[in-house]
């Protein structure tokens, strides 16, 4: 809240003095942010929590600055530089400070450098801390912007993204730099999707952000707002989607959204223009809807099964609704004749359990695994584990899906799960 406050107090026009037109002066060369490697980082994650990996060249110059080859890992605990350069603020205009008159790029360096301190990546703005982050690809990466197309709803988004990569590139992780590998369901600033690993190739998911369309599911209020479950659940689902195409999965999102990419806000805007994969338009009939979910999921499965594809998941992801009172962790169930969905809702089970007693303050997660009879559960080919993030209603849990930075860890700790980590 402390931050949040912070960037308010900055975006109400404290911050707007500092772009008042001035004498530029020519800006002294700047020094590399630098940042250790947490367990289990790899480049991709490492660059993506700095807002990075949009960009193909700023991987290129990671592998530069720290003098490593494509595609090689990262040591827990050793300090790595980033593609940031760190400037001395002059304490009056970004531009002054930087050298360079363009208003455009002032902004675009500002909203940066405030972006980290939401993100709790810095103690504190630029202002206050004299010290300016201006990312690489700014001044860098005009030539590389990429053209992001509509979504498409015809094709995983694996394929969609094989069709533009080189196939020189295509076969090893190194191709996180090369090839265009863009996936427009997931909006424009997430479209790039570097390749971290070959760790999935030949699996095939089906992504489901629950609810969608007609219907909104679960509604919770916080600060006058409306929390409606789809936005939420399809956020997380979409995040966790392109974890799995970064490792290699063919992926299929089967709830979707033509507008609504991964959003950072608080405040996700409920809308009910959400199809189902292959552009059909989801019906108001409760249990019809569920069914063209289903259906949709068994043709592909049958699909790649005639292919000779062995490992085909379905991940159902739901936020609850409970008493305001009640709080809960995220939890998991399974159909109850399913021992694969149980073994799967288990394994996931526990990185989730792993990660909260590291992570948690007491250490506590009360998560647990249930066998239910749910249409999802029963109706689907693939094995399939249905997810609930939080109880929507209540104050404490609303923060586990509200907070950018939380559904972003949601999805990557679902990812070490399917991943058996």
């Amino acid at each position: 809240m402390k931050n949040y406050r912070l960037i308010t107090l900055l975006r109400s026009g404290l911050v707007l003095g500092l772009f008042c037109l001035a004498e530029l002066p020519s800006a002294v060369a700047a020094e590399y942010f630098q940042t250790k490697a947490l367990p289990g980082d790899g480049i991709y994650s490492m660059l993506r929590r700095y807002k990075l990996d949009g960009y193909r060249c700023n991987f290129d110059r990671f592998y530069q600055l720290n003098k490593m080859q494509k595609g090689s890992g990262l040591r827990a605990g050793k300090a790595y530089l980033l593609p940031i350069e760190v400037f001395d603020f002059d304490g009056r205009t970004i531009r002054s400070t930087i050298g360079n008159n363009d208003w455009n790029t002032a902004v675009q360096i500002r909203d940066y450098n405030l972006a980290l301190v939401e993100l709790g990546l810095l103690e504190a703005s630029y202002d206050k801390s004299m010290r300016l982050l201006v990312p690489f690809h700014i001044d860098n990466c005009t030539d590389q912007s990429i053209s992001i197309p509509s979504p498409v709803e015809t094709d995983p988004e694996e394929e969609t993204a094989q069709n533009n990569v080189n196939s020189s590139s295509s076969n090893d992780a190194s191709s996180a730099s090369g090839g265009k590998r863009v996936f427009p369901i997931f909006g424009p600033d997430y479209a790039y999707t570097p390749l971290a690993s070959t760790k999935l190739r030949g699996q095939v998911f089906y992504v489901v952000g629950g609810h969608g369309g007609p219907d909104p599911g679960a509604i919770g209020q916080r600060a006058n707002n409306r929390l409606c479950e789809d936005e939420y659940a399809y956020d997380v689902a979409l995040r966790l989607c392109r974890n799995l195409i970064a490792h290699g999965a063919t992926a299929y999102m089967i709830n979707r959204d033509p507008n609504d990419g991964i959003r950072n806000d608080l405040y996700l805007d409920c809308d009910t223009d959400e199809v189902i994969w292959g552009n059909i338009r989801q019906s108001a009939n409760q249990k019809t809807r569920l069914t063209q979910r289903s259906d949709v999921i068994n043709g592909l499965y049958e699909k790649h099964r005639l292919q000779g594809v062995n490992k085909q998941q379905v991940i159902v992801v739901h936020v609850d609704s409970r008493s305001r009172s009640q709080r809960t962790d995220l939890f998991f169930y399974h159909h109850p004749s399913s021992e694969e969905g149980l073994a799967l809702a288990r394994q996931m089970h526990r990185t989730m359990r792993q990660k909260y007693r590291r992570y948690r303050a007491n250490g506590e997660y009360h998560g647990t695994v249930t066998a239910r009879d749910l249409h999802m559960l029963r109706e689907c080919k693939p094995t399939t584990v249905y997810i609930e993030l939080a109880n929507i209603r209540n104050s404490h849990d609303q923060q586990r899906i509200v907070l950018q930075r939380n559904r972003e860890l949601l999805a990557d700790w679902m990812l070490e799960g399917l991943m058996g980590q």
